[in-house]
């Protein structure tokens, strides 16, 4: 598939990008060379490829899911103007 300079400049007009002449010869040029390299992926036999999220296996990099520091709602509230209860009181500010 041959990109043209009209296909080019549909891109760049949804990209709203102002090209040249000359960019627009340009990258329709790389666009096809791209493309051109797409074709080659395709015929690449991968039937026997299993798919992978990662080249390498990988361990878990995350800490265990465990509470560390318990909540000490008096503190917390200690130098709140209002408190009701073990909750924040604040300004309504909805009518």
């Amino acid at each position: 598939m041959a990109i043209t300079r009209d296909d080019v400049r549909h891109v760049a007009l949804l990209a709203r990008l102002e090209l040249t002449e000359g960019e627009e010869n340009e990258l329709a040029e790389q666009l096809d060379r791209i493309l051109g390299f797409f074709e080659v992926l395709e015929k690449l036999d991968t039937a026997d490829v299993k798919p992978t999220a990662h080249i390498t296996p990988i361990d878990t990099p995350f800490r265990d899911d465990r509470v560390t520091n318990q909540p000490e709602t008096e503190r917390w509230l200690a130098n709140a103007p209002a408190a009701d209860g073990s909750h924040f009181r604040v300004p309504k500010i909805i009518e």
